[in-house]
């Protein structure tokens, strides 16, 4: 007998457990059993003496009358043309595509099932084309034995799955529903079925982790039959009371590790910061030189209450792009600098983490300029902390943080390292959550003082569907921003197909050169830099190495470097324009931005290093090369750099997609909508939900199998009330055993901290 946590070596053997761990990481029972069919391979309806439906799935037993072996008309190779008599009163037509290799097992007079799909060719006239098939025992009026396999397609998987030490077991072929698994070149999907038939007839009765009430609640199968049903069903209905059993089993798990994690942050201590009428903050909403949005009162007075307690705050704040975060965030750190604390900013690259010290010290003025003269009465200091830095200037800031002279400090990684010391660290903020994961949160937060946890504030401007939000981050509490501030404009948002109008990219330098004109500025994105990146040359191969391999000419991207050259040399020769990528200098890149934001250059040539934070209310055009290497979340973030001033935008997609492909549809739905939202979930419905919980990237097969993140709201939400009430109950899982082990084995943690860097 076998339980869950066996090891599969003890149960299958060393050679067949070893194959299964090796291209699938499967190590125990419950690995094996949790790797869900991806589909059922059904009988198909049998032949009656109405004509069957084209496309139908069928399969037929009969006789063998016929096996004629013919030349192909337009290629070499031969096609083995069958007639199978089912006595149904006439013959099923057959063609076998490969049939020099086939002819010898499908003879004339041979008993044979064969199962494919209905192909009419002619009215009144269908066939199988190269169907699944196995060559069958004759049978004298007992139930034959089929001793050797020889067929091809699923039938022989299935038959080799379905042999023992007397032969194969034919009836397993009398199932409505046989599994087909995910599987690999060297483990079929028949070795895994072999592999799970052997393992649940050695499996003990599996104790249920779910209480019986919660079971019973929500009409829930237990888990021993699902294991078993979801594998091997009986009818359709099985499958999908299977399939809602562990479906909730997966959200149940992943919540019971969020709101553990949300029940040790309510744990922690942290230092009460509430506001003050004469304090930094009250003088900075004072100097306002606009009003705020009603979205940015609401969420500047939650973030204000959450600061004013002893837990520490954990609070997502979310928003379109240019909604205002960045405001909402420095009244926060403000007020925790009224309370004598101090502030990290964590940014993910230089360029963005510069582009907030020059937005907050513009903000501030003398509100910022602490030990300078003219600075205001209690002003703070704001000190910048990046990698690239020389040493006597990044000696000079982190002294100003250890001091605590500087009240806020922004950086990129380099806050996370070992040498940089805060005298009173009270909140950490991070810009784009998207880009750190926990860890690297929790080693910043770690720089406290002992026995203090800070409050932290996480910014995204790429909205996250509410299912998205509950299930990567539902230890964090969220606060979102929908509205725009006045004085921002709409965009405009147009693709412009090169292949079919190339000369339309010519009007795109033609409307550049327009805006300019008009006093206004200009972006250009290329997707790579171009110099050595791809292995030589500046023109840019996708695919690695495969389509050359393969003798075809792989699609070409432009690069930064070469549209540079190219526009200034060209089309906007007469325009002032300006080259930004990561791998400039880090005072270059910072030299170029002060001279684009002065207006000093007309014309931005860029990659994505301006995707998020920067901003330039003069811009107004922003051109896209080869958008089609864009995923949609990032084609919104970038367009959202222009029109954030009182001229509108205009964003062209310049791309070489076919017309009608995905490609194009996915541009042309970015180019009909603003909606952040509805952005993000064509994003996700595009990129598939196994790419956001990095099941390719990870290196692991362990992942959600069966429950979607974006329609499966009501299953979240319902495991959510339940993992909270449990953990706020039982923190640890400690009188719930089984809900502890379920909630390690069916999510690995590893793949949670994945999910909250997706």
């Amino acid at each position: 007998m076998a339980t869950l946590s066996d090891r599969l070596d003890h149960v299958l053997g060393a050679k067949a457990a070893g194959s299964l761990s090796d291209a699938f990481d499967m190590r125990t029972v419950e690995d094996l059993l949790r790797h869900y069919p991806l589909r059922y391979a059904t009988q198909g309806q049998p032949l009656t003496e109405e004509a069957p439906e084209d496309g139908a799935h069928i399969t037929v037993i009969g006789r063998i009358t016929k096996a004629e072996l013919r030349p192909m008309r337009q290629r070499r190779g031969s096609l083995l043309k069958v007639v199978l008599d089912t006595g149904s009163g006439r013959g099923v037509d057959v063609t076998f595509f490969n049939g020099d290799k086939v002819k010898y097992a499908v003879r004339e007079g041979a008993r044979a099932m064969m199962s494919g799909t209905v192909n009419y060719w002619r009215p009144g006239q269908w066939n199988l084309n190269h169907p699944g098939y196995l060559i069958l025992p004759e049978s004298d009026g007992d139930e034959p034995t089929l001793t050797t396999v020889r067929g091809g397609g699923e039938l022989r998987g299935i038959a080799q799955s379905a042999k023992g030490a007397g032969g194969v077991d034919m009836s397993f072929f009398e199932r409505e529903f046989i599994p087909v698994y995910p599987a690999t070149a060297k483990v079929q999907s028949w070795e895994i079925l072999a592999c799970v038939r052997q393992v649940l007839d050695q499996l003990d009765p599996v104790e249920d982790p779910l209480p019986a009430d919660v079971r019973d609640e929500r009409a829930l199968m237990p888990v021993s039959d699902a294991l078993k049903l979801i594998h091997l069903p009986e009818q359709q209905a099985d499958i999908e009371r299977a399939r809602e059993r562990l479906r909730f089993d997966e959200a149940l798990a992943l919540q019971l590790v969020l709101a553990e994690r949300r029940h040790e942050v309510a744990g922690r201590t942290a230092r009460a910061c509430p506001p003050r009428p004469d304090g930094i903050a009250a003088a900075f909403d004072e100097r306002l030189p606009f009003e705020l949005t009603e979205g940015q009162r609401q969420v500047i007075t939650e973030i204000s209450t959450d600061l004013s307690r002893e837990q520490p705050m954990h609070r997502l704040l979310q928003g379109e792009v240019g909604s205002g975060k960045t405001i909402v965030a420095l009244h926060a750190m403000l007020q925790v600098v009224d309370a004598g604390q101090q502030c990290a900013l964590l940014a993910p690259t230089e360029v963005l983490a510069a582009q907030h010290y020059r937005s907050l010290c513009a903000m501030l003025g003398d509100l910022g300029q602490a030990g300078e003269l003219g600075a205001a009465e209690a002003a703070t200091r704001i000190t910048l902390v990046t990698g690239s830095m020389s040493t006597a200037t990044k000696r000079a800031a982190l002294l100003e943080a250890v001091t605590g002279e500087a009240g806020i400090i922004i950086g990129t990684h380099a806050l996370i390292q070992d040498s940089v010391e805060f005298f009173d660290l009270g909140m950490v903020v991070v810009d784009e959550q998207h880009r750190f994961g926990v860890e690297q949160r929790d080693a910043l937060r770690a720089k406290a003082k002992n026995g203090i946890s800070p409050h932290l504030l996480v910014m995204t401007a790429t909205p996250i569907p509410r299912t998205i939000a509950m299930t990567t981050l539902g230890d964090l509490e969220t606060s979102t921003l929908t509205q725009l501030p006045r004085g921002r404009s709409p965009i405009a948002s147009k693709v412009v197909p090169r292949r079919v109008h190339p000369n339309w990219v010519d009007r795109a330098w033609e409307r550049i050169t327009e805006e300019v004109a008009a006093g206004r500025q200009a972006y250009v994105v290329c997707s790579r830099i171009g110099d050595d990146e791809d292995g030589g040359g500046s023109r840019g191969k996708s695919g690695k190495g495969r389509a050359a391999d393969s003798g075809k000419e792989p699609p070409t991207t432009q690069s930064v470097l070469d549209v540079f050259d190219r526009l200034r040399t060209g089309p906007l020769a007469h325009l002032r324009i300006g080259l930004l990528h990561g791998r400039l200098p880090s005072d270059e890149k910072d030299q170029v931005m002060r001279d684009f934001n002065a207006g000093d250059i007309d014309v931005l040539v860029c990659t994505t290093v301006v995707e998020v934070g920067v901003d330039v209310p003069n811009a107004t055009v922003m051109v896209i090369m080869d958008a089609d290497r864009f995923g949609v979340s990032q084609l919104h973030q970038l367009r959202g750099r222009i029109g954030r001033g009182r001229h509108p935008g205009l964003c062209l997609l310049i791309t070489d997609a076919a017309p009608g492909g995905p490609a194009m549809t996915r541009l042309e739905a970015v180019a009909a909508t603003t909606d952040g939202f509805e952005l993000s979930v064509l994003d996700l419905r595009q990129r598939r939900e196994g790419d956001v919980l990095g099941s390719a990237q990870s290196g692991t097969a362990r992942s959600l199998r069966l429950l979607s993140l974006l329609d499966d709201l009501e299953v979240i939400t319902t495991a959510q009330e339940l993992a909270r009430a449990l953990v706020a109950d039982d923190p640890g899982l400690t009188r719930h055993p089984g809900l502890a082990a379920m909630m390690h084995a069916a999510v690995d943690t590893e793949r949670l901290e994945y999910l909250a860097k997706s």
